[in-house]
């Protein structure tokens, strides 16, 4: 057995014993360490119920917890792919298919000439400290889409623009992963699959369902979830005697009472600003190499999910996908953002479910994990984004190499470094 060969029966193995535990965990998610039942009663209460609602030809409109674009409608209605097994068990399989999906298509990869297999390693070993929380949400489902979407890009752009457009219909998020397309024909056509694809899938749900837009109303009355950025500083405010209070809404836990506007606002407008940073960049930028696109991904999804104003941690599932596939190239310049990410994966893991007590009564353990995890994100993001741009700007003593173009029917990307006028 070659040392490749060995190398993957070794992520083999550990995928296994991986998932085996986060299935034994799931399955003992009523003790008290593990949520006392939350995290897999989202699945079984209200992810059915919405099933229930969808089958019938409707998006859940009048429910406030409803705050998904319509692909979401496709992902809650597949567990009926599998009609010998109960809503839950068919959702948590199909789950860990798109686990495995995406640990094979990082190890195939990484597998390549001048790639690594570091990027595999990375998803295989990092889900898990999630616990139990990946299987019983569908972000790894979303995710998949995410990182096929990047790894296509080489192969061609139109199945690049298409997966992204299908996970932005799914949660929106995926669509930053075309960012960081070289320039040119590269762009063009990975844009245009995207927008067609979205476009038609759209009107596919739009005639085939009512209200397929009815989350844009529930995604506006969002406030300052306690886990957000906004909300750690409005934690650390409770102990300095700001008044303000934790209540459940809109499917979260949030924080309500003076200036809590103020800081939903303020975390809208740092939004606008990364936004403006990553157009910045993408003018600016004159040398792309083969791991640009994957982080471009990584950076600008950091830099949305840091100025949110609801960071769950589910959300460290998408994260560590695009942190795998940065990994999977030799050229990243975002391995110590990926580090960064995998040490906020495990804290979030003691946030929720383990502390979220204290989390939610704002006692100084809650606020000081807070303010450790957005901490460790924060600084991912201004890291990720500061190599980003300078791995992409021209210096003066470089004598830049004409643009190689692919074919417009392939969308090959060439496997050197490519230069934009």
């Amino acid at each position: 057995m070659n040392r490749r060969q060995l190398s993957l029966a070794s992520l083999t193995a550990t995928w296994v014993a991986g998932r085996a535990l986060m299935l034994w965990l799931l399955a003992h998610d009523t003790a008290p360490v593990l949520g006392r039942g939350a995290v897999a009663r989202e699945v079984w209460r209200l992810y059915f119920h919405w099933y229930s609602v969808l089958s019938h030809g409707s998006f859940p409109a009048h429910d406030t917890l409803w705050q998904y674009p319509p692909g979401a409608g496709a992902v809650l209605l597949a567990p009926a792919l599998l009609p010998g097994l109960t809503y839950f068990q068919a959702f948590v399989a199909l789950t860990l298919a798109a686990d495995a999906l995406i640990a094979v298509a990082l190890a195939r990869a990484g597998t390549r000439p001048g790639r690594s297999l570091l990027g595999a390693a990375l998803w295989t070993g990092g889900l898990p400290l999630l616990l139990h929380i990946p299987l019983a949400r569908y972000d790894v489902e979303v995710t998949a889409l995410a990182v096929v979407s990047l790894l296509t890009l080489s192969r061609s752009t139109r199945a690049c623009g298409a997966f992204a457009a299908l996970g932005a219909l799914v949660k929106v998020w995926p669509a930053l992963v075309l960012l960081g397309t070289p320039r040119g024909r590269l762009t063009r056509s990975s844009w245009t699959w995207a927008a067609v694809t979205g476009a038609a899938c759209f009107a596919l749900f739009a005639a085939l369902f009512n209200n397929p837009l009815a989350f844009l109303r529930q995604q506006g009355n969002r406030g300052v979830q306690i886990e957000s950025l906004g909300g750690t500083a409005l934690s650390l405010a409770r102990h300095a005697g700001w008044p303000g209070r934790v209540r459940y809404r809109y499917g979260a836990m949030e924080f309500t009472g003076p200036y809590v506007s103020a800081v939903a606002h303020a975390s809208l407008a740092l939004t606008v600003v990364a936004f403006a940073l990553l157009l910045l960049w993408r003018v600016r930028a004159r040398r792309w190499s083969e791991a640009t696109p994957f982080d471009a991904a990584l950076c600008a999804v950091l830099l949305f999910t840091v100025t949110s104003r609801v960071i769950s941690p589910q959300y460290m599932v998408w994260l560590l996908g695009l942190a795998a596939v940065c990994l999977t190239s030799r050229h990243t310049t975002q391995r110590p953002v990926a580090v960064l990410v995998l040490a906020a994966t495990a804290v979030s893991a003691v946030v929720y479910p383990t502390m979220y007590a204290e989390v939610v009564r704002c006692t100084w353990p809650g606020s000081l994990l807070m303010l450790l995890r957005n901490g460790l994100l924060a600084s991912a993001a201004v890291l990720s984004y500061t190599r980003l741009r300078r791995s992409t700007r021209p210096t003066p003593a470089q004598t830049a190499p004409p643009v190689t173009e692919p074919r417009s029917d392939t969308g090959l990307l060439p496997h050197r470094a490519l230069s934009a006028p």
